[in-house]
């Protein structure tokens, strides 16, 4: 898949495009997805993805407290570049781009830079000024600039709707077997190893407190998980607690993301590690004191090991 900035005016022979912001990646992309592949197979075309970056509600600062992305950029086209699509196109996104209404967006956009013809949408696609870029909205747009539109039906699957929204509440609430069968992945989290206090080293549990890469990027419910760290393409099998670590920090309450690995010591202060999140094991507590903790991290370490080795 090659990766273009709009901005660079890709030249791209017969594009059969489709529009979205495509977060996660996840089933009901891939119908799409495959869908635009297949279609631009039959023309004898090049398949082409267009996405806004950044995103838009970052750009409009819309609800930022409860905004989270389930991967970053570099995360997305790396999903996308897997699945067999031709073309990756990058639209940078400002206030000026949000004020556009959806036709102006694809005779500016699509027939003058990149000389569309046809275009697929899915059922509730929707951008632009007042959301006029729906698929009806499309349709109109498609009489005035000689566009070819196919607007998909509702892609369902047995467990309901699948959307980035449902992927992100099913993270939200821990419950990660949901989040894997819309994602089709186990979902992870990248982040730079930083100084903590070293309390865990104490008590046989050394950690590495995990710094996330992205201030965007969703943080699963808090929590303890059977986790693989992953490091230079290598795997580690451990446990990770998500949360305030009331036990110990319950004066001074900050969020913290502790990984511990199983069967191997080494240092990864300040190198960038791969958190892929395989089970969640129960709710962050408070225990009595320090005993009572190592007691509950020795059961938490069994029954991870036994999760991880399910998965081997």
């Amino acid at each position: 898949m090659q990766v273009y900035n709009i901005i660079d005016k890709p030249k791209i022979t017969n594009p059969v495009v489709t529009i979205g912001i495509f977060d996660g990646v996840h089933k009901g992309h891939k119908y799409i997805l495959n869908k635009l592949i297949s279609r631009a197979k039959e023309v004898d075309g090049k398949s082409v993805v267009i996405s806004l970056w950044p995103h838009p509600r970052i750009v409009l600062n819309r609800d930022m407290w409860n905004f989270r992305l389930l991967q970053t950029h570099d995360e997305k086209i790396h999903h996308l570049s897997k699945l067999g699509l031709d073309y990756y196109v990058s639209v940078p996104f400002d206030k000026e781009l949000a004020s556009m209404n959806a036709c102006d967006f694809v005779q500016e956009y699509l027939i003058d830079k990149l000389q569309v013809t046809r275009l697929l949408l899915g059922y509730d696609n929707a951008f632009g000024r007042d959301r006029q870029g729906n698929p009806d909205g499309f349709l109109l747009c498609a009489k005035k600039s000689g566009l070819t539109v196919e607007k998909l039906d509702e892609y369902r699957a047995a467990n309901g709707i699948i959307s980035s929204t449902s992927v992100r509440e099913a993270l939200l609430i821990g419950d990660l077997p949901l989040a894997k069968k819309m994602l089709e992945y186990d979902y992870y989290l990248k982040g730079e190893v930083i100084q903590g206090n070293q309390l865990g080293r104490k008590i046989g549990y050394p950690t590495a407190n995990i710094n996330p890469q992205s201030p965007y990027k969703l943080i699963p419910r808090d929590g303890v998980y059977a986790i693989h760290v992953e490091h230079d393409n290598v795997f580690y099998k451990g446990m990770l607690n998500i949360g305030l670590r009331p036990t110990i920090d319950s004066a001074n309450p900050v969020k913290t993301i502790e990984a511990h690995l199983f069967d191997v010591e080494m240092d990864l202060y300040e190198k960038e590690v791969t958190i892929h999140f395989r089970k969640r094991i129960r709710d962050e507590q408070k225990f009595n004191g320090i005993v009572d903790l190592k007691d509950q991290l020795v059961k938490d370490e069994q029954t991870a090991r036994s999760v991880l080795n399910e998965k081997d």
